[in-house]
C-alpha cells in the first residue's frame, strides 16, 4: 500500500483521496526509496515528462498517464547572450497551458485519475490553476479553483476557458488558500493543492532531469523563484536522485529569488531560522511568488542550505526593466518570471559559473 508520512511527526498514513495533511498539520511526503534511474529505459516513452516515469511513484503497470497527458515537459534550453556563453535560459512557458505548472499538474492530476477521483478544489496564485483546470479537464474531473479576486484577467480567463469554476476570494493568498481548504475539508473532497500534494513535485523534479540531459551533466547554479516552492523543492529534489545514483558529481547551488515586498525565506535565511515566519504582503508584481506564509518552508530553507545557495530578494522598480531586457532579446515573460532575470542581474556569478535561469510563465498570462 502506498502511504505519505508527515515532515514534521513522521506518522505514517495511507494514500487517500481525500487525506491532504497530518492530523498535525504537518506536510506530507511520499514514503519511496530514491529510484534507480535506468537511463536506456527513457527512450522507451514519449518525448515528454513522461519519459521519467519510471522514476516516479507509480505502479510499473499503471499507464493513466497516457490518458492525462499533452505532450508537456520536454522545454528548449537556449544561451540567452553569445557573450555570456555560460548563462542559459530553460524556456519553461513552452508548455500546453503556458507555464512551468504542467509538469506538476499533469503528474498530480494522473495520479487524482488513479484513485478514482471525481471532483478536485486548488487554490493558486494563477498559473497552477490553470494547469490542474486544464489537466482536470483531460480526465473528466469536476474542478473548483480558488482565486484572489486581484488575479490577473487573463489568468481567469484561461481557468474558466478549462470548464473549471472559479471562486474569487477578496484578501490574501492566503486568505484564498484557507477558503479553499475549508471547502476540500466540506466537501471532502480531492485537493489538487501544488503546495501540499508531494505528488506535483514528482513532475516539478523532471526540470532537473530534462537539464541533465540537454547539458549532459550538471549546472553550477540555478536560479529559482520561490513563493510556495513548488519549482525549487522538485528541481533539488530531481538533482539528488540524479546525484544519489552517481549520474552527476556534485549538485547546483539554487539561488532563490524572492520579491522583497514578500520575503519570508529570504527574512529566516538571513536569521539563520530553520522554519520562515509568515510576514505581510506589501504587495508585489511578481503575483506568482507573493506567498507570505510558505506552508514547506523549511524544506525549501533545508534545499537552499545543503547546496551552499543564497537568497536574492527583488525591489519592484527591477522586475519591470528586467521584463522588458527579455523581451528586447526575443522572450516575452510574465511579470512573474521577470524577477528571475532580475535575480541573476543582482547575482556575482564568475566568468566560468553555469548557470540557469528559468523562464516560467508567457507575457499573455500579465496584464
Amino acid at each position: 500500500m502506498e502511504q505519505y508520512f508527515c515532515s514534521s511527526c513522521g506518522n505514517k498514513h495511507d494514500i487517500t483521496a481525500v487525506l491532504w495533511k497530518c492530523g498535525c498539520g504537518g506536510v506530507l511526503d511520499i514514503m519511496k526509496n530514491t529510484p534507480k534511474i535506468d537511463i536506456a529505459a527513457w527512450d522507451n516513452y514519449p518525448n515528454s515528462l513522461w519519459r521519467y516515469f519510471e522514476t516516479m511513484p507509480f505502479a510499473k503497470d499503471s499507464n493513466t498517464w497516457e490518458e492525462v497527458t499533452m505532450g508537456e515537459g520536454q522545454t528548449p534550453l537556449i544561451i540567452l547572450n553569445p557573450l555570456e556563453p555560460n548563462s542559459y535560459v530553460k524556456v519553461d512557458y513552452m508548455m500546453p497551458t503556458l507555464s512551468f505548472k504542467d509538469r506538476g499538474a499533469a503528474v498530480l492530476m494522473a495520479k487524482a485519475k488513479e484513485l478514482g477521483v471525481s471532483k478536485v478544489i486548488a487554490d493558486s496564485s494563477g498559473n497552477a490553476g490553470t494547469a490542474i483546470a486544464a489537466y482536470a479537464a483531460r480526465c473528466n474531473i469536476s474542478c473548483d479553483i480558488y482565486l484572489s479576486d486581484e488575479t490577473s484577467p487573463k489568468k481567469v480567463a484561461q481557468v474558466k476557458a478549462h470548464g473549471a469554476t472559479v471562486k474569487e476570494i477578496h484578501g490574501t493568498r492566503e486568505d484564498v488558500a484557507a477558503a479553499a481548504q475549508k471547502a476540500v475539508d466540506q466537501e471532502k473532497v480531492f485537493y489538487a493543492s501544488h503546495v501540499y500534494n508531494p505528488y506535483f513535485l514528482e513532475g516539478t523534479k523532471t526540470y532537473a532531469y530534462q537539464i541533465f540531459e540537454q547539458l549532459k551533466g550538471v549546472p553550477d547554479s540555478l536560479i529559482i523563484p520561490v513563493g510556495n516552492g513548488t519549482l525549487l523543492l522538485g528541481a533539488f529534489y530531481g538533482f539528488q536522485e540524479l546525484f544519489e545514483n552517481r549520474l552527476i558529481k556534485k549538485m547546483p547551488k539554487i539561488i532563490a529569488i524572492q520579491a522583497a515586498n514578500c520575503a519570508p525565506l529570504v527574512n529566516a535565511y538571513g536569521k539563520g531560522k530553520a522554519v520562515a515566519e509568515p510576514v505581510t504582503n506589501n504587495g508585489t508584481l511578481a503575483e506568482g511568488i507573493a506567498v507570505a506564509a510558505p506552508a514547506r518552508s523549511k524544506q525549501i530553507l533545508t534545499a537552499v542550505h545543503e547546496t551552499n545557495g543564497i537568497f536574492i530578494e527583488i525591489e519592484e522598480h527591477e522586475i519591470l526593466g528586467a521584463r522588458s531586457m527579455l523581451a528586447e532579446k526575443g522572450f516575452y515573460v510574465e511579470v512573474t518570471t521577470a524577477a528571475n532575470y532580475a535575480g541573476y542581474l543582482k547575482y556575482k556569478k564568475l566568468p566560468e559559473e553555469k548557470i540557469i535561469i528559468p523562464l516560467c510563465g508567457a507575457g499573455l498570462k500579465s496584464n
